[in-house]
């Protein structure tokens, strides 16, 4: 795992890069240059020497000059044979010492050393031509002349002729590789960029495509950035139902009121009857909004302390009173004598309520709901379970959203309106808990689970 994030890591990448680019200008400018330099000739037709060429021509005249005349031609044919190179030593006639037939561009070359000037360079299309004054070894001046072979690219002879091309070289070589790393690494930034603008323009739909594992820090952030636009898209589409709901709970009693004072205003032996319904709608629209606020509060300060138990053997009493009439039953089983939990207000008392109000609600006559309190490591676990039909798997979760019934066609009379495990799972997750439902064999259980 570990190795997998330093080879996935930009910093790495980076710092290879850069390296590699170090690497590549330095190596290719020697690489080149050893390569060049360790042919005696501008193109290697054989095994190079272990000398670079300037050595290999400085060691071949410090030979001339400082081995006797009898092993002269050994070193000389060692030089044709071994690197195909031409070496003659001319007196002040154009002669050869060793009798070699001197062609008129090596006495062309040769007439050049005139005076002080020791070396003199022509190029030829046979290959290329140095001369060079030695003093011998008995004392006697020669003229020196080694013919390269011609190279078989000119673009190879201009390198070695030209130590600027090949820093030239070196520079577009290392720009091409700056350029790919750079290309690399930057695009998924710029991919950013542009779904980041995007998005900011309103296309909620904005996605980077990107592996779903694996990568560097650019491809965790476009996942990061993924999630973030799912999750905004999520939280707009959730703004929008809850105003549409809202909008819909609030026109009902709203347009109920208006008939009633209108009716009101026409006949005034209902005027009573009518002023009663309007009180009524009134207190509806003040638990409506009541409830609205306590779904969206989103930080609250736990400085009380409620013992579950004792919350809950109360709750399940009420319930049971208001169950009396439809045979339907609420129990309590737990081992604690007591579950102390922070708690703010009434908090806890109204969730806690609410679940246990909906299963009663859910349950079918003459059953039971169940309700069992737990100590976990570091928490309390409380179940309500009830007998009822339960929720579809896919709904398990949207059961605490706002305005949310199970039954679509359920009146606000018989099912309220939808906030009443929505306040529940907030207030359990303020208190840094969390709120779960599942399935049963024989009907919905939701689970609270609270920190000590």
């Amino acid at each position: 795992m570990a190795v997998t994030r330093v080879r996935g890591s930009i910093f790495i990448k980076i710092f290879l890069g850069f390296w590699l680019v170090s690497i590549a200008v330095l190596g290719s400018w020697l690489l080149a240059d050893s390569y060049i330099e360790t042919l005696p000739a501008p193109e290697q037709q054989h095994r190079p020497p272990q000398d670079p060429p300037q050595r290999f021509v400085l060691r071949l005249i410090y030979a001339m000059q400082n081995t006797p005349a009898e092993q002269l031609p050994a070193i000389i044919e060692k030089a044709k044979s071994k690197h195909d190179i031409n070496v003659w030593l001319l007196d002040r006639q154009g002669r050869d010492l060793l009798e070699q037939r001197v062609p008129a561009k090596v006495a062309t070359v040769a007439n050049q050393l005139r005076g002080r000037k020791r070396r003199a360079f022509a190029r030829h299309r046979e290959g290329p031509l140095i001369a060079h004054s030695v003093n011998l070894f008995d004392g006697s001046p020669r003229r020196m002349v080694m013919m390269f072979p011609k190279p078989n690219h000119q673009i190879i002879g201009l390198l070695i002729a030209n130590n600027w091309l090949r820093l030239l070289l070196a520079i577009l070589v290392s720009g091409l590789i700056c350029y790919a790393l750079s290309r690399m690494t930057t695009n998924r930034l710029r991919d950013l960029r542009h779904a980041s603008r995007k998005l900011a323009d309103g296309d909620l739909h904005t996605r980077i495509h990107v592996r779903d594992h694996g990568g560097d820090e650019t491809d965790e952030l476009a996942r990061d950035f993924n999630t973030m636009a799912r999750q905004l898209e999520t939280r707009m589409r959730e703004q929008k139902q809850l105003l549409s709901d809202v909008s819909h709970e609030l026109r009902s009693p709203l347009a109920r009121m208006r008939v009633a004072l209108a009716l009101a205003m026409e006949d005034e032996h209902l005027r009573l009857d009518l002023l009663g319904r309007m009180d009524n709608e009134t207190v509806r629209l003040e638990d409506l909004i009541a409830q609205l606020l306590s779904t969206q509060e989103n930080s609250l300060p736990l400085d009380k302390h409620v013992d579950l138990i004792a919350l809950l053997y109360q709750l399940c009493d009420d319930a049971c009173f208001e169950g009396n009439q439809t045979a339907k039953k609420v129990t309590l089983s737990t081992g604690l004598a007591e579950a102390i939990v922070a708690s703010s207000g009434d908090l806890l008392h109204k969730s806690f309520e609410n679940i246990i109000r909906n299963a009663l609600q859910h349950t079918p006559e003459e059953s039971e709901v169940r309700v069992q309190v737990i100590d976990t490591a570091g928490s309390y676990q409380v179940s309500i379970e009830d007998c009822g039909p339960g929720v579809k798997e896919q709904d398990l979760q949207r059961i605490f959203d706002e305005f949310y019934r199970v039954d679509s066609a359920r009146s606000r009379d018989a099912g309220g309106y939808g906030l009443g495990l929505s306040i529940a799972h907030r207030a359990i997750v303020q208190h840094g808990g969390a709120l779960t439902a599942e399935n049963t064999r024989k009907g919905l259980k939701v689970i609270a689970r609270i920190p000590k």
